[in-house]
């Protein structure tokens, strides 16, 4: 396993070993040993998966308290993937980092507490499992919104789409007035 960091404190990508064979192929998506000596030793106490439509747009999401870190990955589909980074004290507050995850690849992405976090699903029937480090909170909950223009976020949607989002995405709060971490 290999973990890659990228631009924003704790926010890795994980690139699984894939082992093929005439039959198809193997990978292990989760070991507590292997990702702790990685570095990456938080408690998964519960996992989800969602399926969306293409232009479905879930997020930008976080819990305040019961803050979850999360492994997410693409079991079916291509997903445009967005982390914000939404601690106060952080040199890199309200800074947004973008990444691709496809199924056909065997890579996931740890975001840890202190970020929202939300994607687009690029086509079809795209399936997302993400394991959290906390359960899920309704109290908690918060959304911060996924086309604020202070996030500039460049979400790959066509020109004239419109992406489909719940009630609680398109109400999302702007970074300005967010619920933030210290």
């Amino acid at each position: 396993m290999r973990v890659v960091p990228l631009a924003l404190a704790g926010v890795a990508l994980v690139e699984h070993p894939r082992f093929e064979d005439p039959r198809g192929a193997f990978f292990e998506s989760w070991n507590e040993r292997a990702f702790a000596a990685a570095g990456i030793g938080a408690p998964l106490v519960q996992e989800n998966v969602s399926v969306s439509k293409a232009m479905v747009l879930r997020g930008l999401h976080y819990q305040i308290p019961h803050t979850q870190g999360k492994l997410v990955r693409v079991l079916a589909g291509a997903i445009f993937d967005v982390v914000v980074d939404l601690r106060r004290s952080s040199p890199t507050f309200g800074r947004s980092l973008c990444v691709s995850l496809d199924a056909s690849r065997a890579e996931s992405l740890w975001v840890p507490g202190g970020y929202a976090h939300g994607f687009l699903a690029l086509g079809n029937d795209t399936r997302v499992q993400y394991k959290v480090t906390d359960f899920w909170s309704r109290e908690s909950e918060h959304t911060l919104a996924w086309n604020d223009p202070a996030l500039a976020i460049r979400w790959p949607i066509p020109p004239g789409a419109v992406p489909l989002l719940s009630p609680k995405d398109q109400a999302g709060a702007m970074l300005a007035q967010a619920k933030t971490f210290p």
